[in-house]
C-alpha cells in the first residue's frame, strides 16, 4: 500500500526532507536570484519538503524563498578542491543533492578543462565521502564573453564538450551524476547584463533547467 504524505501526516510518520545545496561562484550567490525562482516553482510544484542548504546566506532578489546557498563570489573550482574547502561546508549541511554550476572562474583564468574535471572529480568524491548517497547535478556552464577574454567562449564550449563523458564515468547506482543543459539556449545578448551574469531572463531560464533537471532526483 503506498501511503500519501497526507496520510502519512495523520499516522504521525515523519516525512523525510530532501536537502538541495546550489554551489558555485557569483552566478550561484552574488545574488543568484535563479535559486529564488526555483525555489518557489519547487513551491508550487508541490515539492514542500526540501531544504536548501548552505553557509551563506540569501542575498536579496525580493522574492521569498529558502535562501541558503554554497555560491562563493569570485572563486575557482580549482582552489576549492586544492585548498579542500568543500568537506567543512558538506559536514555543516550535509546535501542529498548538489546542483553545482561551476568553473566559471576557472575558464576566465585560462585553466584547462581536465583540470577542471579533474577538481570536479575531487569535489565529487567529498560529497560522496559525506553521503555515499548524494546525487549531483552538474551544469554545462553558461556561455561567456567578458571584455578583455577573447578566448573565454571557446574555452567554455571545450569545457561543456567534455562534462557529459566525465557525468558518465562518474556516476554510480545510489550516487547518479546527472548532466543539466544551461549552456543551450541561453543568448548572451538577452539572457546576461555582462557577458557572464545572468539578468532577470537569464535567471528564469537557469531556474527552469535546473527544475527539470530535479525532477530526475525528487
Amino acid at each position: 500500500m503506498r501511503f500519501f504524505p497526507p496520510l502519512l501526516t495523520l499516522l504521525g510518520l515523519a516525512v523525510a526532507t530532501t536537502k538541495i545545496m546550489p554551489l558555485g561562484d557569483s552566478i550561484t550567490g552574488g545574488p543568484g536570484c535563479w535559486r529564488a525562482l526555483l525555489w518557489n516553482q519547487l513551491q508550487s510544484a508541490g515539492y514542500n519538503t526540501l531544504d536548501f542548504v548552505g553557509t551563506l546566506p540569501a542575498q536579496g532578489c525580493g522574492i521569498p524563498h529558502d535562501g541558503d546557498n554554497e555560491g562563493h563570489s569570485g572563486y575557482l573550482v580549482t582552489n576549492i578542491a586544492n585548498q579542500n574547502l568543500l568537506p567543512g561546508w558538506l559536514a555543516a549541511t550535509d546535501p542529498d543533492v548538489v546542483l553545482m554550476h561551476f568553473g566559471t572562474n576557472d575558464v576566465w583564468n585560462g585553466i584547462a578543462s581536465e583540470v577542471i574535471l579533474d577538481a570536479y572529480s575531487t569535489l565529487l568524491r567529498q560529497m560522496r565521502e559525506q553521503n555515499n548517497g548524494v546525487k549531483l547535478l552538474v551544469a554545462q556552464i553558461l556561455p561567456m564573453e567578458p571584455s578583455g577574454c577573447g578566448e573565454c567562449a571557446e574555452r567554455v564550449r571545450r569545457l561543456n564538450a567534455e562534462i557529459p563523458a566525465w557525468a558518465e564515468r562518474e556516476s554510480r547506482a545510489g550516487s547518479e551524476v546527472y548532466v543539466v543543459d544551461q549552456w543551450t539556449g541561453f543568448d548572451l545578448a538577452i539572457d546576461a547584463y555582462d557577458g557572464v551574469h545572468p539578468n532577470e531572463n537569464g535567471n528564469v531560464k537557469i531556474a527552469d533547467r535546473w527544475f527539470e533537471g530535479l525532477m530526475y532526483v525528487l
